[in-house]
């Protein structure tokens, strides 16, 4: 892949003035479409009238009230790392959810999925261990030639190796098999961008990766978003909210949310604490430990503002991403999960549970075309692919806690992680940031309103503990 990553800032600032907005909704359409066709294929809107940044989704009611047609009072959001949905849930139309659109299978047990190899075809294959390879990859290009115009067939091709067609078993990973049985798992959640963690990241938070394709220091460099993130939003209306870490907060990502809000940020043993409590503000992202020794951590740990904490840790990552055990993930998520379902406020609480991209890691279903979310076309290199924001990336796991969720359900509607911030949005009426979020599917297809069939909080399956697991007690955030 290119080094290239060089952003001329004034491109940026350019359609940082163009993107406030302030010219024709028609005008933003049609500069959009040259650069990756806005309305090209998109999913969620194409029988309708295409909504704008900073439209309301209720124009009927003030911007910052709530709506009880979504029955929470607060939303939590856990995004671990770098799994497709066919490599971490393939076998689970096999274990307990017959509808899961994974791999499939011959009346032995034996995966029919397969990419071609040098030495002719590589089926997916069964991981017994909770171990990971390093050999994935989800770069830009990477990915592109993994997708290869629909036909995803290029996974092994793109490393030159068997391990990106590995998946797991219920047996090998209890939790994540027992949290998708038992509430609404998504089959067609696809990650925001087909690239790495930071654009993904990056479209969770602020609806656009605003040029980004790369897990890079230089990206730390970028100016804010133009129209801003979640959580100027949730600032401007008085809407609470705060990023809880384990090790690294991934607000970091964007650097601008920990200058202007270093006082949302909280250790996750204060998430603990306030799930014990009841008292979880209206928007909690919680992330898990990604390791001051990663990719995704290394370079947020060298920002000023988080460099005397992670001076005091030597983490290397607890979110799952390759070459982790993933045990450390399965003990961290477990944990979070178990304290929103016996806190005091789970009746009124909702949480995805999802992850930022898929790692290099076969899927079988390719990604449809996405509505663009402005008109920032990815800074690409002379030896990157060619393409845009105009397509969502592979595949990845996503399920909806709640006491309202689907038991046992699946939901084949269209997401991407844009659909976080259209709830969000849609529960306290914010205005949309971009094109992308404006126009993405809630998660209200996840839910059952009418019926709360999980009031008594279910039994998630506990895994076995890592033998030297990562600690839910870090240094405390900084000031």
């Amino acid at each position: 892949m290119s080094d290239h990553r060089h952003k001329p800032l004034d491109r940026l600032h350019t359609r940082r003035s163009f993107l406030r907005y302030g010219g024709s909704v028609g005008a933003t359409v049609a500069g959009m479409s040259a650069v990756g066709g806005l309305l090209r294929g998109a999913t969620t809107a194409a029988a309708s009238t295409i909504r704008a940044p900073d439209s309301l989704p209720d124009s009927c009611r003030p911007a910052g009230t709530t709506t009880e047609a979504l029955p929470f009072d607060h939303i939590v959001v856990v995004m671990m790392e770098n799994h497709s949905f066919d490599n971490l849930l393939g076998a689970l139309a096999r274990s307990g959810q017959p509808a899961a659109d994974g791999l499939s299978f011959d009346s032995t047990g034996i995966a029919l999925n397969g990419n071609p190899g040098p030495e002719g075809e590589v089926r997916a294959y069964r991981l017994e261990s909770t171990a990971q390879s390093p050999v994935v990859s989800q770069t830009w290009n990477a990915t592109h030639e993994q997708i290869d115009g629909g036909r995803m067939d290029g996974f092994v091709r793109s490393v030159d190796s068997d391990q990106p067609m590995g998946y797991w078993t219920g047996d090998v990973l209890p939790f994540a098999y027992s949290l998708a049985s038992t509430f609404t798992v998504a089959n067609r959640w696809f990650c925001s961008a087909p690239c790495q963690t930071y654009p993904n990241r990056r479209f969770l938070m602020a609806g656009t990766a605003y040029g980004d394709i790369a897990t890079d220091d230089e990206s730390l460099s970028d100016p804010p978003p133009p129209n801003g993130t979640i959580f100027d939003r949730l600032h401007a209306y008085g809407v609470s909210w705060r990023n809880y870490f384990t090790d690294l907060p991934q607000t970091a990502i964007i650097p601008s949310v920990l200058e202007r809000y270093p006082s949302n940020l909280a250790s996750i043993s204060q998430f603990l604490l306030d799930c014990a409590a009841g008292v979880l503000p209206a928007v909690s992202f919680v992330d898990p430990e990604f390791g001051v020794l990663s990719d995704v951590g290394s370079y947020i740990a060298q920002l000023p503002a988080l460099s005397t904490l992670a001076g005091e840790l030597e983490t290397t990552g607890g979110d799952e991403e390759n070459p982790q055990d993933m045990s450390y993930g399965e003990s961290w998520a477990y944990s979070v999960i178990d304290a929103v379902l016996n806190s005091p406020a789970w009746s009124r609480t909702l949480l995805v549970y999802t992850y930022d991209e898929h790692g290099g890691y076969y899927d079988h279903v390719p990604p449809p075309a996405a509505i663009a979310p402005d008109s920032i076309a990815p800074q690409l290199g002379p030896e990157d692919a060619p393409g845009g924001y105009d397509m969502y990336g592979p595949r990845v796991p996503a399920v909806v806690v709640s006491p309202y969720s689907k038991p046992n359900a699946v939901t084949d509607v269209v997401h991407d992680h844009t659909s976080v911030l259209a709830t969000i949005e849609a529960k306290w009426n914010l205005p949309a940031l971009t094109y992308r979020d404006a126009n993405a599917a809630t998660v209200a297809d996840f839910l059952d309103i009418p019926r709360a069939a999980f009031l008594q909080p279910p039994s998630i399956a506990r895994p076995p503990a890592p033998a030297q697991a990562p600690p839910l007690t870090p240094t405390p955030a900084p000031g």
